[in-house]
């Protein structure tokens, strides 16, 4: 898969599923998720913040998968803990995915997520 095809993809879609490690368990997790790409840059944002459980697998290991469609990619989950870079990433999900979706699917707004490609 090429890196443009991946890029091309997310530029349509508006969800990706993402696949971490249970930290407890061990086996493969796959979670859909809203997501934004700001130049290169892929942002998650854990729907209840920090107390999200795939971003505490993500703390463990922090190697994850993403998939858009057919074309998908080996990540490093990098957490954002600095309030103004999620407050940043924040107003980037509420301008694609409108304000109220975001008010009402997140609660807690303390972490983000970069998915920088391996």
């Amino acid at each position: 898969m090429r890196k443009d095809d991946l890029r091309d993809r997310l530029l349509r879609f508006r969800e990706i599923n993402i696949m971490v490690t249970g930290r407890k368990s061990g086996r493969a997790i796959s979670i859909p998720v809203w997501f934004v790409l700001d130049d290169e840059k892929l942002y998650l944002l854990p729907v209840r913040g920090s107390d999200t459980q795939w971003y505490k697998n993500v703390l463990e290991n922090p190697s994850i998968r993403i998939d858009v469609g057919a074309a998908g990619a080996e990540c490093k989950a990098i957490p954002i803990t600095d309030a103004k870079l999620v407050s940043s990433v924040v107003e980037k999900f509420r301008a694609k995915y409108g304000a109220g979706h975001v008010k009402k699917y997140y609660s807690k707004f303390d972490v983000a997520v970069l998915a920088q490609k391996r």
